[in-house]
C-alpha cells in the first residue's frame, strides 16, 4: 500500500465534533463583546501630524532619500567586488542602447547618452530599489518619437522659409523640445501621483494588458527600424495606423535598398542573436554576459571606417558625437496643452514597467520597494533631467547602467541591435496558448491590448486597453457564478450540486466491481441516502469476507445531497447596482422557486376549487384575501400602536384549506431559501432594495429567507441602509450555513409541535409569524 493510499485510508477514519449554540446574528452578537473605538479628535491628529521628533525626521529622511538608509550598511568587502563586475559588464550596452533608443525617440542619438547619465545618478539616491537600471527603455523612447514626430513630421516647413529636407537640425532642434517638454510634463504627473500616494495605478495595467501592449509595442519598434536596416528613405509615421503606413513605405521602395546597409545589418543581427543564445545556455558558467551590442558597435565603426561606407556605399551613419554636455535649458511649458494625453500614458506606462521589475527582483532577494517612492523618483529623474534635455526613461529591462562615450557608428548596425532587443518582448505571443487554457478573460485583455496599441498607436491604445481591462471587471461582477448547494450527509460541509455527484450509487457500483464485492449487498444502506452509519457498517460487514480490505473509502461518504424543504443559493461576487436585478432572477432561475408562480398557483386553485364546488363568493374572498395580505402597500408598513411600532410579519403563512391542495402543482414545498454570503464582500443601497424585495417576495408566499455567512463589512452596509429597521429581520441572519439549516429545522419542528398542540381557549391573530427561536 503507497503513501498516498496510507493518506487516503487515514483521511476517511478521521473525525472531528463540535459542540455549540445554533448562532443567529443576534445570540453570537449577546455572546461576543466588541472592542470600544476610540477616535481622536481632529486636533489630536493634526497635534500627532505636525509634532517633530527625531524619529520621525529619520523616517521621513530614510523615506525620500532611501540612500540614507542602505549606504551606511553597504559591506565593502562583501559587495564591492561583485558590484564592480556587474556595472562594467551591464554598463558597456548602455552605450549602444542609448543611441539606438534615441533613434526610436526621433531625436539625435547623443541625447540618448544624456538620457542614460543624468537620470541614474538622481535614481541611486532616490530609488528603493537596488538592481533595476534606469534609462532609456524601447517602449518609452518609442512613444516619445510618436509625440514628436506628430509634432514635427519630416516635411514640416519651419518658420523662416526653411524645408526639414534640408534643414535636419532645425527639425531634430525642434523635436527635442517636444521631447523635452512631454518628459518635464510625464516627470510632474509621476512626482504628483506619489506625493499624493497613488502608486497603486499600476494595479489597473495588469499583466495581460503589459505584455501585450509591450508586444504591440515591439512590432512598432520592429516597422520603424526596417527603413534603416534596409538603407531606405520614408516618412516617419505616428498616430492611428502607423505600423502599417510605415511598413507600406518600406515595402515600396525596397526595390531602392541599399545591399550594402542590408549586409552589415544581418551580419550584426546574426552576431547579436546567436550571441545572446550563447550567453542565454552557458549563464551559469559565464561571470557575466558576454557584452555584445558594445562589441557590434565597435565591429560596426571598425567596418565603417575601414571601408568608408558613407562615402563609397551611401550608407548613412550617425556621425561624429559631439563632445561634452549641454548647459541646462528650460523645456517649453507652451507646449503642455499639446502633449499631456501622451504625457499621462508615458507616465504610467514607465511606472508600471519600472515597479513591476523591482518588485520581482526585491521578492526574489528578500526586500521592499515602495511604490509611492519610485514614483517620486521617476518624478524627480523625469523632471530635473528634462532641463538638461534628456528624454523620458524607465527601468531597462536587460539592467543596463550608464557608460558614456564617443564615435562614430553605423545605423544598420543600431536597428540591428534594436530588433534584437526585441527578442523577449516577440516571444511573449506564447502567452495566447496559455491564456486560452486558463482565462479567455485575460485572453481578451491581451488581444485587444495588442490590437489597439498596434493600430490605434501606443497612446489611444494604452487608453483603450485600460477602458476594456475595466470593463471585464464590470463583466466579472455583473456575470458572476450562481450555485446552488448540497449538503455532504452528517457534515456541516455544503458544496455544488451541479459539480459532484448527487447520488454516489454509480460509484459505488464501479468500485465495488472492481472489488468483486456484491453491490445487491449494500443496496437496503441507500433506502436512507443520509444514513453513513449504516453503509459504514455494511461495508465494514463486505470487507469481513475478503482480508486485507481497507474502511469505507472517503469517495463512498461524499456525496452531495439537497435538504428537503431548503434551497441554498450561493454568488461568487459583491451584490451592488450592475448586478443586483441579475442576482433576483438568477435566484428564482436556479432555485426552481419563484414567488410570484407560486402565487399564481394559488389562485388558481382557488378557482378550480371554487368552480368545484359552486361557490364563486368564496373564490373572490379567498383572493381578495391573498392580495390583501400579498399584494397591499399597507402590509409592508409598520403601524404605530400606544407609542410602540409594530411591523407587519416577515413571512405570511399560507391559509388556504387542504382541500385545496390537492389543486396545486406539485413542487418541492420549500420552507427556507438561505443565501450564501460568504463570497460577498459588500453590498450597496441598490443591492440592499434588491435583498428587502427578495425577502418580502418569499416571505409573502410563507418562505423564509435566511442569510449565511455575512462579513462585518456586509452587516455594516446593511444597517447603514436601514435593512433592519424591522428589529425581526436581524433574527434571519446566521453564522454560517449550517446554522442557518440547523434553526430552519428548529422551526419547522416547533411549527410542527405548536399544529399539534390543542387548540388554545382564545382566539389566536390570523397569519402570525412564528417567531425564529434564539438556538
Amino acid at each position: 500500500m503507497d503513501h498516498a493510499e496510507e493518506n487516503e485510508i487515514l483521511a476517511a477514519s478521521q473525525r472531528y465534533y463540535v459542540e455549540r449554540p445554533i448562532f443567529s446574528h443576534p445570540v453570537l452578537q449577546e455572546r461576543l463583546h466588541k472592542k470600544d473605538k476610540i477616535s481622536d479628535s481632529i486636533g489630536d491628529k493634526l497635534k500627532q501630524a505636525f509634532t517633530c521628533t527625531p524619529k520621525k525626521i529619520r523616517n521621513i529622511i530614510y523615506m525620500f532619500l532611501p540612500i540614507t538608509k542602505w549606504l551606511p550598511a553597504y559591506k565593502f568587502k562583501e559587495y564591492v567586488l561583485g558590484d564592480l563586475v556587474s556595472g562594467i559588464s551591464t554598463g558597456v550596452l548602455q552605450l549602444p542602447q542609448g543611441l539606438a533608443f534615441a533613434m526610436l525617440a526621433a531625436v539625435p542619438p547623443v541625447f540618448g547618452l544624456y538620457s542614460s547619465f543624468y537620470p541614474v545618478i538622481m535614481y541611486c539616491f532616490l530609488g528603493t530599489s537596488r538592481h533595476i537600471s534606469i534609462g532609456p527603455f524601447a517602449v518609452i523612447s518609442l512613444m516619445i518619437g510618436g509625440v514628436a514626430v506628430r509634432l514635427v513630421p519630416d516635411d514640416i516647413v519651419i518658420p523662416g522659409g526653411v524645408n526639414a529636407t534640408n534643414g535636419t537640425e532645425a527639425r531634430d532642434a525642434l523635436r527635442v523640445k517636444v521631447a523635452m517638454s512631454v518628459t518635464l510634463l510625464s516627470g510632474i504627473i509621476q512626482f504628483c501621483l506619489g506625493v499624493c500616494r497613488f502608486g497603486f495605478v499600476a494595479i489597473y495595467l495588469t499583466e495581460p494588458l503589459v505584455r501585450g501592449f509591450t508586444t504591440a509595442a515591439a512590432v512598432h519598434v520592429f516597422t520603424s527600424m526596417l527603413k534603416y536596416l534596409f538603407g531606405v528613405k520614408t516618412k516617419r509615421y505616428s498616430g492611428i495606423f502607423s505600423v502599417v503606413y510605415s511598413t507600406v513605405a518600406v515595402l515600396q521602395n525596397v526595390k531602392n535598398l541599399n545591399v550594402c546597409s542590408l549586409g552589415v545589418g544581418l551580419m550584426v543581427f546574426g552576431l547579436l542573436l546567436g550571441g545572446k543564445e550563447f550567453n542565454e545556455r552557458f549563464k551559469e558558467k559565464l561571470p557575466a554576459p558576454i557584452p555584445l551590442e558594445f562589441f557590434a558597435v565597435v565591429m560596426g565603426t571598425g567596418i565603417s571606417a575601414g571601408f568608408n561606407l558613407k562615402e563609397s556605399y551611401d550608407v548613412d551613419v550617425v556621425g561624429t558625437l559631439p563632445l561634452g554636455l549641454l548647459p541646462p535649458a528650460n523645456p517649453d511649458t507652451s507646449l503642455f496643452h499639446l502633449v499631456y494625453v501622451d504625457a499621462i500614458a508615458i507616465a504610467i506606462v514607465g511606472f508600471s514597467v519600472t515597479i513591476s521589475m523591482a518588485k520581482t527582483l526585491a521578492n526574489k532577494h528578500g526586500y521592499q520597494v515602495d511604490g509611492n517612492q519610485e514614483l517620486i523618483a521617476l518624478g524627480l529623474c523625469n523632471s530635473i533631467g528634462s532641463l538638461f534635455q534628456t528624454f523620458s526613461i524607465s527601468c531597462s529591462l536587460s539592467r543596463s547602467l550608464v557608460q558614456e562615450g564617443t564615435g562614430g557608428k553605423t545605423q544598420a548596425v543600431l536597428s540591428a541591435i534594436v530588433i534584437v532587443n526585441l527578442k523577449g518582448m516577440f516571444m511573449q505571443f506564447s502567452d495566447l496558448p496559455f491564456f486560452w487554457r486558463t482565462s479567455k478573460i485575460e485572453l481578451t485583455i491581451w488581444l485587444t491590448t495588442f490590437v489597439s496599441s498596434l493600430f490605434l498607436g501606443l497612446d489611444y491604445g494604452l487608453i483603450t486597453a485600460v477602458i476594456i481591462a475595466l470593463l471585464t471587471v464590470i463583466y466579472r461582477t455583473q456575470s458572476p457564478s450562481y450555485k446552488v448547494l448540497g449538503q455532504l450527509p452528517d457534515t456541516d460541509v455544503y458544496i455544488d450540486i451541479d459539480a459532484y455527484e448527487e447520488n454516489s450509487l454509480r460509484l459505488l457500483a464501479k468500485t465495488f466491481t472492481l472489488l468483486n464485492l456484491g453491490l445487491l449487498q449494500l443496496l437496503p444502506a441507500f433506502q436512507e441516502p443520509t444514513n453513513i452509519t449504516s453503509l459504514h457498517s455494511t461495508w465494514t460487514a463486505c470487507s469481513s469476507q475478503s482480508e486485507g480490505q481497507p474502511p469505507l473509502p472517503v469517495f463512498f461518504s461524499l456525496f452531495v445531497k439537497e435538504i428537503p424543504g431548503i434551497k441554498i443559493f450561493q454568488i461568487n461576487a459583491p451584490i451592488y447596482y450592475a448586478n443586483s436585478d441579475l442576482y433576483s432572477s438568477a435566484l428564482k432561475r436556479k432555485t426552481g422557486v419563484n414567488p410570484a408562480v407560486i402565487m399564481g398557483a394559488r389562485r388558481k386553485a382557488m378557482k378550480k376549487y371554487a368552480k368545484e364546488v359552486g361557490n364563486a363568493n368564496v373564490a373572490n374572498a379567498n383572493v381578495v384575501k391573498v392580495d390583501a395580505e400579498v399584494d397591499g402597500e399597507d402590509a409592508t408598513k409598520p403601524e404605530e400602536e400606544d407609542d410602540e411600532v409594530k411591523y407587519p410579519p416577515i413571512v405570511i403563512k399560507s391559509t388556504l384549506p387542504e382541500e385545496l391542495q390537492r389543486f396545486m402543482p406539485p413542487g418541492d414545498n420549500v420552507h427556507t431559501i438561505i443565501l450564501d454570503f460568504t463570497q460577498v464582500n459588500f453590498i450597496d443601497s441598490v443591492g440592499v432594495k434588491t435583498l428587502a424585495g427578495i425577502v418580502r417576495e418569499y416571505g409573502d408566499v410563507g418562505i423564509y429567507v435566511y442569510l449565511a455567512g455575512c462579513s462585518a463589512q456586509v452587516v455594516n452596509d446593511l444597517t447603514q441602509n436601514r435593512f433592519f429597521e424591522n428589529p425581526a429581520l436581524k433574527e434571519l441572519l446566521f453564522h454560517s450555513i449550517h446554522d442557518a439549516v440547523l434553526g430552519s429545522r428548529l422551526r419547522e419542528a416547533l411549527a410542527e409541535q405548536e399544529a399539534s398542540a390543542p387548540a388554545p381557549q382564545e382566539d389566536s391573530e390570523p397569519n402570525a409569524t412564528p417567531a425564529t427561536p434564539e438556538a
